[in-house]
Formats: structure tokens, sequence, C-alpha cells
């Protein structure tokens, strides 16, 4: 995500970085290069002539504060017009109804459908929410199934009426239909559309007429660029809907929908969504997406990913483990699994300062312990309890039931081995006062009860 823009930002700041001060001169190589980035990167050319006018009548004049160096001083200009751009602050969504009823809007194949799924269960484990799903996209059975299958994987109902073809009327017996069964929440998934197509139009705004949402989320494909600002536009003359979702920000977009929709529709974006997975979806929030553009990273958004994975008997457990010299490969697994659910790997190293550029060009499958996993499981149970008993023998048993070699799986006893012992390290006085350093550092995460990542 970003990755071209980001190069060519980091490209045209570093052209001022080093100079004595801010100039004219280099000011406006600058600003160029910066206009020039953002409209590679499907950035609108009116939108992008602005903010780098602003960002050049804010630089010019400037003494270079005595902390700061002039590329310091734009890039701090530079992320400041982003945050801006992108709406400043982030805008949750409206929950107050009773039930609170969400709309879902969208072209055909913008991923209205999953984003429904994804929603849902976000609001049912991060917002302790009940909430209830509403198929009504009559034209595609499809669609009907496949909210079906999301909904079963998240333990979520959904409400559908077979052989129903209105769509308003499904609606709002799913709304009747949540009260009367205690449902807080209600996500309506509707049939993908044209915005120039005036009869699909109207049924929405029929639909939109007749539950009264509490929200009208517009759902759009970031990587169609500039065609999603157009056609966020478009929907909003039509629907006036409350906000925008990004999809497939995971993909090799170039971001410019996500600069501009905000300034050119005046609506916030506010969710984003990274890939297949039900937990793959965020709250937007422009500052951290400008830290993201400009390469800073977003450990906000890691520390977050990680206390959603974090439990504190489960920690307990493991501590005293580690105290005895009893901590296997089972006990390594559970690990390895609540890093997987974190989300997709490359996006979650990208979220760490310095490492996004690092890995920009390296291909990491979000199976990347797939191989470590398969040995693993070809060990018996005793094995995984007892890694000390895995002998020459038992390696090549295990090593040809994972379909590895024995160098594999020696490289993962080693690396397993020297965990071990880091962990136990840290159970000593010496690791408990370097762990509440780190936890009186880490930053408190609003919206999770002001703990950090050590749950303290």
């Amino acid at each position: 995500m970003f990755n071209s823009l980001q190069d060519k930002l980091d490209k045209a700041l570093h052209n001022i970085s080093g100079r004595g001060k801010i100039s004219e001169i280099n000011v406006a190589e600058t600003v160029k290069e910066i206009r020039r980035a953002l409209v590679d990167a499907d950035v609108n050319y009116k939108v992008a002539k602005d903010l780098t006018k602003r960002v050049q009548d804010k630089a010019l004049g400037q003494n270079v504060l005595t902390s700061l160096s002039p590329g310091q001083l734009m890039t701090k200009i530079v992320h400041d017009e982003l945050v801006d751009l992108m709406g400043g602050t982030q805008e949750g969504i409206d929950l107050s109804g009773k039930p609170s009823v969400i709309l879902i809007a969208g072209l055909q194949g913008s991923g209205k459908t999953t984003f429904s799924g994804k929603l849902a269960n976000f609001l049912k484990q991060k917002k302790n929410k009940k909430p209830l799903l509403v198929a009504c996209d009559v034209y595609r059975p499809a669609a009907i199934e496949q909210l079906k299958i999301l909904g079963e994987q998240v333990g979520i109902p959904v409400y559908t009426e077979e052989g129903a073809v209105n769509p308003s009327s499904i609606a709002e017996n799913a709304v009747k239909f949540a009260k009367a069964n205690g449902h807080d929440v209600v996500i309506v998934d509707t049939a993908g559309r044209l915005a120039i197509d005036e009869a699909m139009m109207n049924e929405i705004k029929s639909v939109h007429y007749f539950i009264k949402p509490n929200e009208t989320l517009f759902v759009v494909d970031s990587m169609t660029g500039q065609d999603a600002v157009n056609t966020a536009k478009a929907f909003n003359d039509a629907l006036n809907f409350d906000g925008v979702v990004l999809t497939k920000l995971d993909g090799d977009t170039r971001g410019g929908a996500a600069l501009t929709i905000r300034s050119v529709v005046e609506k916030p974006i506010k969710f984003i969504s990274t890939g297949e997975k039900m937990e793959a979806l965020d709250v937007f929030y422009p500052e951290r997406m400008a830290d993201r553009i400009l390469g800073m990273g977003d450990v906000v958004s890691l520390v977050e990913r990680a206390q959603e994975q974090f439990d504190e008997e489960e920690a307990k457990k493991l501590h005293k483990k580690i105290a005895k010299n009893e901590f296997g490969f089972d006990d390594f697994l559970k690990q390895i699994n609540q890093i997987k659910k974190m989300g997709n790997m490359k996006d979650l190293m990208g979220m760490i300062p310095g490492v996004g550029k690092a890995i920009k060009d390296v291909d990491i499958q979000d199976d990347a312990f797939k191989h470590i996993e398969a040995m693993i499981h070809s060990m018996t149970p005793e094995e995984r309890r007892r890694p000390s008993i895995i002998n020459t023998q038992r390696k090549g048993r295990i090593a040809k039931g994972a379909g590895r070699k024995i160098e594999d799986l020696n490289a993962l006893m080693k690396q397993f081995d020297q965990m071990g012992k880091m962990m136990k390290m840290m159970q000593g006085p010496q690791g408990k006062q370097m762990m509440e350093m780190m936890s009186k550092g880490m930053p408190k995460v609003p919206g999770m009860g002001g703990g950090n990542l050590f749950g303290k």
C-alpha cells in the first residue's frame, strides 16, 4: 500500500535534506516533486496543486528550528497537510439507534458483502454488540449464499427471505426481527449498482427511506483510483451517505482515492479493509495513514492489534511454564497463531518504522509459518511437550512427515532453543526490570481499556 508514493515523496523530501536553510529555490524544487508524486499516485490534479501550494506557503519564510533540519521541517509540513487532506481526525460510526441500522452501498465487485461480514465481526468483537446481517441483494443468489457463509464464520446470524424480490420490504422486516430478537445492530447488504443506473439508484433510495439508517456507508475499491472518487461523488449526490469504506488497500494501489476522496466528496473515510480475513478491517485514522505514507510506520495500530490478541490468563500460564523449563512446541504454536490473527504479515511489518521501505520488494506470504507448523504437527504430543527427547532418529521421522529436510528441523530446534533461553532470561530480575520499563513506555491506546501491550 502506497509503496510507489512513499518512494517518490521520500526522494522529493530528500532533495531538501542537508540544506542549511529553507529557500525559495529548494522549496520550489521540492514542492514540484511532491506534486508530481501525488499526481502519479492518481491524486486529483487540483487537490495535489492546492496541497503543494499550502506546503510552499508554510515552508517559505520559516526559519529552521534549532532541533529541525530543513528536511525534517518540510516533512512535518507535508505530514500535517496530508492529515488535513484526509480529514484531520478519526470519525466513528453512529451506534445510537435501538437497533442501530447501517446501510451498505456501492458498485458491483467493490467488496460490500465481505465488508458487511467484517463490520459485523468488528462490532461483535470490539464493541460488544449483537449484530444481525441482512441479505438484500435479490439479483445475485451467490451474494446471499456468500453472506450466509461469512455470517457462519464469525458466528453472526443472517436474515434472508427466500423468494422475496423487494429489498425495502426485506430490510424493514429485518429491523422488526432484530427488535424482537435482541439484536442491537442491523447491517443491510445491498445489491451492487452503477450510479448511472436510475432504477437501481431509486431502489436503494427506497431502502434508505423505509429503514432510515443511522449510517449509510459507501464501499469503494481503492484499486480503481480516481474512478472511485468520481463514483463516490455521483453516489453521494443521489444518496447523501455518511462515510466511505476503502477496500483492497493491500493490493497494488497507488493510494490516490484515499488521499482525494475526503476533499472531493466531503465525507469522512471511516474504515479501510486490507485482505480477505474477517479480522482485516481497520478504523481509518488520518494521522496514522500520513505516518505510513511518509514511511514513519504505524506503531499505535500495531500495538492495538497485539493488545487484541493478548490473553492475560494464557500469559500467566506461559510465565509459569517458562520458569519451570516446561515451554514446549504446543506453546510455541499458540504464539504463532496469535501473530497470525493480527493480520497480513507484510502489512504488520510495514507498521514498524523504517521496515516498510526495506521490505517493499520482498514477497512475504501470509502462510510464512506453514513449514514451521507442519514440522510441529508432525511431532508426537510427547515430543511437542518435551522437545529434549527429540533425537536423530525422531528428527528423521518428523522431517519426513512434514515434507522438509532435517536441516530445516535443526534450524527450527535451534531457534526454539534460543527463544527459550531468552524467555528464561526475561524471567530474571534484569528481564523483569526491562519489561517494566517497556511497559511504562508503551503508548496507551484509546478504546483499549487504557492498557498496553503487556496487559498492565
